[in-house]
């Protein structure tokens, strides 16, 4: 009998053309939930064709795995890898955690035309496969131009309208809102509601960076479910944490609040990345947008924990402050910490992580059993997130804390993401789905990136299928691009 036995790290093109593998002896955790059972599974071609205890075939490819857990390939909802696939195709940082499936477009920002980018993906294929949505603000700036703030009038929303509805015929899985952020942040719910409408009629999905997710958490709460409710479609909440002192402890209560609007019909979920510091520009921290008032500064720093819980990632004016907190370089500048923060603004802003989470809030999130693990990541971000999401809620999560059983975390990383982006082919391993495989040590992984070396890629993860193509194996990756650009369905 000529089948091969892989161990260790094969040639990529052999993995890409390989006509079948046999996993053999894995624990299967097959995305349901349900518990593991010990199985061999073979996949041909792109998909799995048989589960249970089997016998090597001609040509087969055989991969020993005991002790080992087969997963589904882990499906990010949102990631933020849309331009880093043009110059990292192999995507390292995303298949070496586990990730085969990802969806782009996040916090209101997407290429447009929608169709264009999806057209590059097809051509120039990555490692992983890609969904889009379509974003609210790069509409709203198309239409609005530099005069974005303030209310837009019926014949801009209009406007807009038509863009969504362009971008949903190309491919677009939904609509995509940012609306803490600058251009956004001015929109009202009315505006948010009517294009929210469009994305329904081609059965889409709406997914939001809420409009705050601080002291006023719970009116953000409130908005989506109203957006969801008036406009008539599914709703995605991003990221969901309560990020400042005001409204520290307080998950369960926002858990219950969206759990009741659940029973009344309201199909909402959420995504949540398994870190106590979040990542994004500088300027967030100041909601009234006033970033030369003292006092507004103030009450901002103050909300996060004060200026040691702010670290900035890039700041393109001053780059030595990069990886140090305001604190640190305010005092080493002779400064408050509210006049550093002002003159950075001044100078062009940065990019920081604030570390204003806690970790209750965080647990009760991941236990609500409508809550999917998210990334908001993707390649070379400055954010331990970007290259060790998957592993973290693994190995801290699961095997350390003891917060969530392993089957029911595989679950909120493959079925329910996969069931969330209407992938009704993904996520689960039964014959005849697409072969997104993750084999991992449960015993082993861990994410090892951290906020002073965010790029580090994590351990455990030993081999990645995607489409049924092998594209990590051991500790690299294989080089193989079978990535595909997937549609709701």
């Amino acid at each position: 009998m000529s089948f091969r036995l892989l161990a260790g790290v094969a040639c990529c093109c052999c993995a890409a053309a390989a006509e079948s593998y046999l996993i053999t002896g894995a624990q299967v955790a097959d995305g349901s939930g349900s518990p593991l059972r010990q199985a061999d599974v073979r996949v041909e071609g792109e998909r799995i064709t048989e589960i249970g205890h089997l016998k090597p075939k001609p040509r087969d490819i055989v991969v020993p795995a005991g002790g080992l857990i087969l997963a589904p390939g882990f499906i990010d909802t949102h990631n933020h890898s849309t331009e880093a696939l043009d110059t990292d195709p192999a995507a390292e940082s995303q298949v070496s955690q586990g990730i085969t499936t990802v969806l782009l477009g996040q916090d209101g920002g997407s290429p447009l035309p929608v169709a264009e980018y999806l057209e590059k993906r097809r051509v120039h294929a990555a490692a992983i496969n890609v969904q889009m949505l379509v974003g609210h603000a790069t509409v709203r700036r198309k239409v609005m131009g530099d005069d974005f703030r303030r209310a837009a009038r019926p014949d801009e929303i209009g406007a807009m309208e038509q863009l969504v509805d362009q971008a949903m015929q190309e491919g677009a899985t939904g609509l995509s809102t940012g609306l803490e952020y600058e251009v956004g942040s001015y929109s009202t719910t009315e505006e948010v509601i009517a294009l929210a409408r469009v994305a329904a009629r081609h059965h889409g999905i709406y997914v939001s960076h809420l409009r705050d997710e601080s002291d006023h958490a719970f009116d953000s709460f409130r908005e989506i479910v109203r957006i969801g409710r008036e406009a008539g479609l599914p709703v995605q909440i991003s990221h969901i944490k309560l990020g400042t002192a005001g409204v520290w402890g307080r998950a369960g209560e926002a858990v219950k609040f969206i759990e009741e609007a659940r029973a009344e019909g309201l199909d909402i979920t959420a995504d949540c990345y398994p870190y106590d510091a979040w990542g994004s520009t500088i300027t967030v921290l100041i909601p009234d947008k006033r970033y030369d008032d003292p006092v507004s500064v103030g009450r901002g720093l103050a909300d996060v924990g004060g200026a040691a819980n702010v670290t900035m990632t890039s700041c393109k004016a001053h780059p030595s402050y990069e990886f140090h907190t305001l604190d640190a370089v305010a005092r080493q500048a002779n400064v408050t910490p509210v006049q550093m923060f002002s003159q950075i603004v001044k100078d062009g802003g940065a990019g920081v992580v604030v570390k204003a989470m806690k970790d209750d809030d965080i647990r009760a999130f991941y236990q609500a059993p409508w809550v999917m693990v998210g990334s908001d990541g993707g390649i070379g971000m400055r954010h331990p997130r970007g290259a060790g999401t998957y592993p973290r809620v693994l190995g801290l999560f699961v095997r350390e804390r003891d917060w969530l059983t392993l089957p029911e975390a595989i679950r909120k990383m493959t079925s329910l993401p996969a069931w969330r982006m209407g992938l009704k082919n993904r996520g689960s391993i039964r014959p005849g789905m697409r072969a997104d495989l993750v084999l991992f040590d449960a015993a082993t992984v861990i994410d090892r990136s951290t906020f002073s070396e965010p790029l580090k890629l994590s351990q455990g993860i030993r081999k990645v299928w995607v489409n049924g193509a092998l594209v990590w194996n051991g500790d690299r990756a294989t080089g193989a691009l079978p990535g595909q650009v997937l549609r709701r369905e």
